[in-house]
């Protein structure tokens, strides 16, 4: 596995470094946000850490960069800020997983083996549709009826898991585990407040909705008949 660590203090980057080498990977480390994005934008890896408090360019912003430029690889935040807030701006930002300072280095790897073996929401289909409603995964492309739609990284996996779950209930519990990797309730209002976003996106230029509430039970993305 090719890793990219992206962490100041060297003491930590030494040794989470020297644990996965032990382990049999590759890890390149970066010092600060700039090179962070830089090798995350130029190289391919199969996971990758982040610490939040960065110099140049912070952890949260440097994951909003990478998400908007496509970059899917599993991006895990290893930091010192811990509460649940700030949990949920990480993983809001593209986070994938977020682990607290100080830790088990056991644990780090158990979770980074966990994104990795993680199959991407793609799979081996590339085009997804529900009736006018079109999404290409390679090209991270949305229309519907031709017209193009504008998502933001978490809207798009949002819409993504609705339409592989099209004519299916899916609970606020699943969105959670699946779209923002959540297993605890963060006790806010992400779901409603991303489905509210995507509404606005996907239903509410066109004449027929697609994005349905199932009262008391979750969503369902249903094709009008």
């Amino acid at each position: 596995m090719k890793l990219l660590l992206i962490e100041d203090d060297v003491e930590t980057a030494t040794y989470v470094a020297k644990g996965f080498c032990d382990l049999g990977h590759t890890v390149d480390v970066a010092a600060d946000g700039r090179e962070g994005l830089y090798l995350c934008t130029n190289e391919t890896y199969e996971v990758v850490i982040v610490d939040r408090r960065l110099p140049f360019l912070d952890g949260l912003s440097l994951v909003k960069a990478v998400r908007a430029a496509g970059i899917r690889t599993p991006i895990l935040f290893l930091t010192t800020v811990d509460g649940v807030d700030d949990r949920v701006e990480g993983l809001e930002a593209g986070g994938d997983d977020y682990l607290v300072k100080p830790f088990a280095f056991s644990e780090l790897a158990a979770r980074v083996n966990a994104l990795f073996r993680r199959p991407p929401l793609g799979g081996e289909q590339t085009v997804l549709q529900v009736a006018d409603l079109k999404m290409d995964l390679i090209r991270r492309k949305v229309t519907r009826r031709g017209q193009p739609i504008e998502l933001l990284p978490r809207e798009f996996r949002l819409l993504e898991f609705l339409m592989r779950n099209a004519e299916q209930v899916v609970t606020r519990t699943m969105l959670l585990e699946r779209v923002w990797d959540f297993h605890f309730d963060p006790k806010t209002n992400v779901v409603e407040t991303h489905i509210s976003r995507l509404r606005a996106k996907v239903d509410k230029p066109f004449d027929e909705e697609l994005i349905h509430t199932v009262h008391r039970a979750g969503y369902r993305l249903h094709a009008p008949h």
